[in-house]
């Protein structure tokens, strides 16, 4: 199970989370991504990322709201298809 990163990140950025993940699998390409994305195969599930955010942005996979949902495969294909992600995260909440 890994950490999944929601909306609330969308324009906000804060990478409170970034500084205390002890593995780095917190990503984004700045001047590019609207919002951070945890790797799912990265992610040691220890939890630091969480609390740590200051608009409760994150949640463990399981926790996830349902209205979240979609956001367990963003944070994952981000990975391997940022342009197809980047589009998504537009439509959700355009700019």
């Amino acid at each position: 199970m890994a950490y999944v990163i929601t909306t609330p990140c969308i324009d906000v950025q804060d990478q409170a989370c970034v500084e205390v993940c002890p593995v780095d699998c917190i990503n984004f390409d700045e001047g590019e991504d609207r919002m951070l994305y945890i790797s799912p195969d990265e992610c040691i599930d220890c939890g630091a990322c969480e609390p740590a955010c200051p608009v409760n942005a994150i949640f463990a996979e399981d926790d996830v709201p349902a209205d979240q949902e979609e956001f367990k495969a963003l944070n994952a294909n981000w990975y391997s298809d940022k342009a197809a992600v980047r589009a998504r995260v537009s439509e959700i909440q355009p700019a």
